[in-house]
């Protein structure tokens, strides 16, 4: 069995820290954490939980709902509404119509209210303000 000896390299840049930028590297640490602090900051924040949770216990309580139905309420789910379509079918596809109706929600509301506010925090922590 031919095996070659083991060779090392040495990397084309030297390990450790980015010493080519300007600023010190406390100092984005420091921006980061002062806008993070922000009042504009927590405004974001509360906006998008104040959208987001209250709409993910609500997913999360129907699809539970959904669950329980099937495996102890089998009787309401067998019953026919149109033809061979009984009630677990209709909630079954419910629950894909509501994904997709929170995602376009969700994506709306981010558009109208979340990206703009970001982008304000963005281009002040770019600007080093």
């Amino acid at each position: 069995m031919d095996t070659a000896p083991a060779t090392t390299q040495e990397p084309d840049e030297p390990d450790g820290p980015d010493t080519t930028t300007a600023a010190a590297p406390g100092a984005a640490a420091d921006r980061f954490s002062e806008v993070q602090s922000s009042a504009e900051f927590g405004e974001l924040r509360r906006t998008q939980r104040t959208f987001a949770f209250p709409l993910t216990l609500a997913f999360v309580s129907w699809y539970l709902l959904y669950v329980l139905l099937s495996n102890y309420a089998g009787d309401f789910m067998g019953t026919e509404v149109v033809g061979n379509i009984n009630v677990a079918f209709v909630l079954g596809l419910a629950q894909f119509l509501t994904t997709f109706l929170i995602a376009w929600w969700y994506s709306r509301h981010a558009a109208d209210k979340l990206d703009p506010k970001a982008e304000a925090l963005r281009a002040r922590l770019e600007a080093g303000e």
